[in-house]
């Protein structure tokens, strides 16, 4: 369990050296603002926000996530969907254990079907059109790669169309890892300019303590400049499920230092994404700590 030094450090001013609660709580606030004022958002959805306790994809969730990504259409903002789920959906078809790669690439194959089916018919409700674009670690490090991927992003955004990317799992060379489309969310957003990530989860942002496990935890509503702390902190009360909430935060971390705000909250919160839209202090914020490149 993380010490409790630890924890109020991070619950009180963690820039307290550099600046006084006064004016963090302004560049905090700053930082909300810009996400409200985003124009391109990217929102990383995670398996469970998609998915009930059987692993079969919920239309219910899937309906809500939509609606939300919807408010900030309807805001004037364009969105790009990263997208978990597909090794889930495979899973709660097919009723088998995933307890090897090939095992989950096959499953993938057969989730990632179901996947955007049901993206499809909710998307339909608005008369909205999605393309599915599945890609590899390659296609962000590899420059001429990216650049062919940034080029169909941004037509099908000028189209009006929503993008919903997902890692190609069914191709991948090393271990599906728990995380791995965290990376992506954060990499797709530094690598087209949007100028907000949303991280989707089951829990309402980072905290001092697993929030199951810990009645005392407290949620840490902004991170400016304390990365390790916070890293550390969520390493030191980590179960294999709640541990990947370690990717999120460095993938948060990535871009705020791109100079991008990001924020992690909950997928099941209520108007999730209007209330960010209207700069309203929603989960944990990580304000950007150099200016936008």
């Amino acid at each position: 369990m993380p010490s409790m030094r630890r924890r109020d450090a991070l619950l009180s001013s963690p820039r307290k050296s550099t600046m006084s609660e006064t004016a963090e709580a302004v560049v905090v606030q700053r930082a909300r603002q810009a996400a409200a004022a985003a124009e391109l958002v990217v929102v990383k959805a995670g398996t469970n926000s998609l998915t009930d306790d059987s692993s079969h994809l919920d239309p219910a969730r899937v309906d809500k996530l939509v609606d939300d990504v919807q408010d900030l259409r309807e805001a004037g903002k364009a969105v790009i969907v990263v997208s978990s789920g597909a090794v889930g959906a495979g899973i709660g078809r097919m009723q088998l254990p995933a307890d090897d790669l090939q095992t989950q690439q096959a499953l993938s194959t057969i989730g990632q079907s179901r996947l955007m089916r049901a993206y499809t018919e909710s998307f339909d409700r608005y008369e909205t059109t999605v393309a599915q674009i599945l890609i590899s670690e390659e296609d962000l490090r590899v420059p001429p790669r990216f650049a062919n991927l940034r080029q169909t992003i941004e037509q099908l955004v000028a189209w009006g169309v929503v993008p919903i990317i997902n890692e190609n799992d069914a191709l991948a060379t090393a271990e599906l890892r728990i995380g791995d489309n965290d990376m992506i969310a954060a990499g797709v957003t530094v690598g087209v300019e949007a100028d907000l990530l949303v991280t989707l989860t089951d829990v309402d942002g980072v905290y001092t303590a697993h929030p199951r496990e810990e009645p005392s935890a407290e949620r840490v509503p902004s991170v400016t400049d304390q990365y390790s702390e916070v890293e550390q902190l969520v390493a030191a009360s980590s179960e294999e499920e709640f541990g990947g909430m370690l990717t999120k935060i460095r993938g948060a971390r990535d871009v705020a230092e791109a100079g991008v705000p990001a924020i992690i909250t909950a997928c099941a919160a209520p108007d999730v994404l209007a209330r960010v839209a209207g700069a309203e202090p929603v989960g944990t914020i990580f304000v950007p700590t150099t200016p936008p490149v």
